[in-house]
């Protein structure tokens, strides 16, 4: 686990270890190696031993992002790291003040071209989903919006409830509580279906944006060159796991959607993110040294 204990990520992957060390008859151990966004955990694994016995959960920043965001990373996610299966996709969902005047994505987009350069959107730093989220709409709608990069999220959700700010992409679960107790205006949810917790909320592609889909997904991945056979027996496994009562729950209880599938589909999955991020960082001009 690339990043640090008690986070909606380290949740999962604790429910996912105890289903399977009970039918794999052994214990499994989730040990936690945050830092460098997730980066030194992800060459941890990358430079495991490939005997199925050194797994990684991780999200789309250290396998999808940061290859293009970083002018260079310790480890290539398609050529050290080995699919197994995606657990979970965590949109996000699109926020406004409630002081700006729009209901709909279509009014916002309006807005901007109107003012260019006024709205802002706040992020919980450079590159990571609330920012690219962010720069991806930019693009695709063809709007001048400004990046406000805060510390974290929960800083950016206060300034966004506060009126500092004009909008922002944010976590299904973290905006919850504020839309539901009306204190922000939610526009749009950024996957490819409404979720079941906001059911009136359309998603972008609805709203005007088709194809735009964006999430904060989490796999797991073995070291390259892990045996054929074990990888089947793992995502055989991590597929069954996915259907458990308890595991839905923990993944739905984040805003999140459960994954599934074979090897192959989550890796023809990495390769579609790796490319649709490597655009819009390009055009975003982003970069982290």
């Amino acid at each position: 686990m690339p990043y640090v204990a008690g986070g909606a990520a380290d949740i999962t992957a604790r429910v996912i270890a105890a289903h399977m060390g009970k039918t794999l008859k052994g214990t499994l151990v989730v040990e936690n190696k945050p830092g460098a966004n997730g980066m030194i955990g992800t060459d941890f694994v990358a430079k495991a031993a490939p005997d199925g016995y050194t797994l990684l959960l991780d999200a789309s920043g250290p396998l999808v992002v940061n290859p293009s965001l970083y002018k260079k990373t310790p480890y290539d996610p398609l050529k050290d790291l080995a699919p197994v299966i995606l657990i979970e996709n965590s949109p996000l969902v699109l926020s406004v003040n409630n002081e700006l005047p729009v209901k709909t994505l279509a009014d916002l987009i309006a807005m901007a071209k109107k003012q260019p350069g006024k709205l802002s959107f706040g992020s919980s730093g450079v590159g990571g989903a609330h920012h690219l989220s962010g720069e991806m709409f930019r693009e695709q709608a063809k709007i001048d919006i400004v990046h406000v990069p805060y510390k974290g999220g929960s800083l950016a959700a206060t300034d966004l409830m506060g009126g500092h700010i004009s909008m922002m992409f944010e976590m299904g679960y973290s905006a919850l509580p504020a839309i539901q107790g009306k204190k922000i205006h939610p526009i749009a949810v950024t996957s490819a279906q409404r979720l079941a917790v906001l059911p009136d909320v359309p998603t972008m592609a609805e709203s005007g944006l088709p194809g735009f889909e964006s999430y904060n997904w989490q796999g797991i991945v073995a070291p390259a060159g892990t045996p054929a056979p074990i990888i089947a027996k793992l995502n055989a496994e991590l597929n069954r796991i996915l259907k458990e009562a308890d595991v839905q729950k923990a993944i739905a209880d984040t805003g999140s959607q459960a994954g599934g599938g074979t090897p192959e589909e989550f890796g023809a999955f990495i390769k579609s993110e790796t490319a649709k991020w490597a655009h819009v960082i390009k055009a975003g001009n982003i970069q982290l040294q």
